[in-house]
């Protein structure tokens, strides 16, 4: 049996709760939430700090706002506990180097929560482009369009910038294409607030170039109701219906494939040819699971991080010149 902590009850941290208290291999022997300290949550204790917790656990689930992650994994590491913080890494790229040296001077690993490297959608799309079927990816277009509701950016965190849909959304996606394609080389875009006129982003476009050569545009929008968005299109959010729209149209030199729906099309050789479309299916998963279970096998050493803190300052980085570029 595995032993973790949780620290944060919102959204996510509710997520993990429920699915760790679900889980057969693993026990939730803290919870810790400073306005729910010295309390019970589902006949877990809660704490109002990780300094106040004096309990045998193996690891620690980080879901706080982003400006703790790092003082927060630093401490866990240094208290002998293996730790798995949610998206972003950490605040800023100088945050995020602490983190890296905490982990190798403690020998305690980091495991970060991009959980749709978990998502059998993102794993079998990995497998087709690997695989040759469209051939070389030559161009892509990735959308997130979604309308969060006004309740949503009541808690103060989310009212400036960290709030905004590209440090909250598309670090996801931006995770998710560095696994697809490779290192992004440059950044280009520009952005808006022109509906909620909010300190933070709102919608913008974006263009990546990757290593390989490939070009990929994004444009994203958290202020209009559409069924085009990863979480949409795959049902993987609880609190999203699912609408089995793709978001993403990848083009190679022999094809193109429709991500998350896998509507593969080949066969043409050129535009005077009609190409056939082939649907490739999976089995479902939950992906907040999968990673959970995979933070365990990294626990007992039979595993390395997926996604460790050095390659989520990768994303990090690439967000953080999104941002740049795309703040109205």
């Amino acid at each position: 049996m595995v032993k973790l902590l949780l620290a944060g009850t919102g959204l996510i941290g509710h997520r993990h709760m429920q699915h760790i208290l679900d889980h057969p291999s693993l026990q939730l022997v803290g919870i810790i939430d400073p306005a729910l300290a010295d309390k019970e949550i589902k006949g877990v204790k809660t704490y109002k700090s990780l300094e106040d917790t004096q309990l045998d656990a193996d690891g620690i689930v980080l879901a706080t706002p982003t400006d703790t992650h790092a003082s927060l994994t630093i401490q866990a590491l240094e208290k002998g506990m293996h730790v798995l913080v949610e998206k972003p890494v950490a605040a800023s790229l100088d945050e995020a180097d602490k983190m890296i040296e905490a982990s190798e001077k403690t020998g305690f690993k980091v495991l970060v929560g991009h959980h749709r490297r978990h998502h059998p959608l993102v794993n079998e799309t990995i497998k087709i482009i690997k695989s040759g079927k469209i051939g070389k990816p030559v161009a892509a277009s990735l959308m997130w369009l979604m309308r969060k509701q006004d309740e949503y950016f009541e808690v103060d965190w989310r009212k400036g910038i960290d709030g905004g849909p590209v440090k909250q959304n598309l670090i996801h996606d931006v995770d998710t294409l560095r696994a697809f394609f490779g290192e992004v080389t440059s950044v280009v875009g520009t952005g808006t607030n022109v509906i909620r006129k909010a300190p933070r982003h709102e919608s913008g476009g974006i263009v990546l170039s990757f290593e390989t050569g490939m070009i990929l545009t994004i444009v994203f929008s958290d202020a209009t109701p559409t069924p085009w968005g990863f979480e949409a299109g795959t049902g993987e959010s609880p609190y999203i219906p699912k609408t089995n729209q793709s978001s993403m149209f990848i083009a190679g030199t022999e094809g193109g494939l429709e991500f998350p729906t896998l509507r593969l099309w080949n066969g043409a050789r050129h535009w005077n040819e009609k190409p056939s479309m082939t649907q490739q299916n999976v089995s479902e998963a939950i992906p907040l699971i999968k990673q959970l279970e995979h933070f365990a096998e990294v626990i007992k050493g039979n595993a390395a991080p997926i996604v460790d803190a050095r390659s989520a300052r990768e994303t990090l980085e690439v967000i953080l010149k999104i941002e740049q570029e795309t703040m109205p």
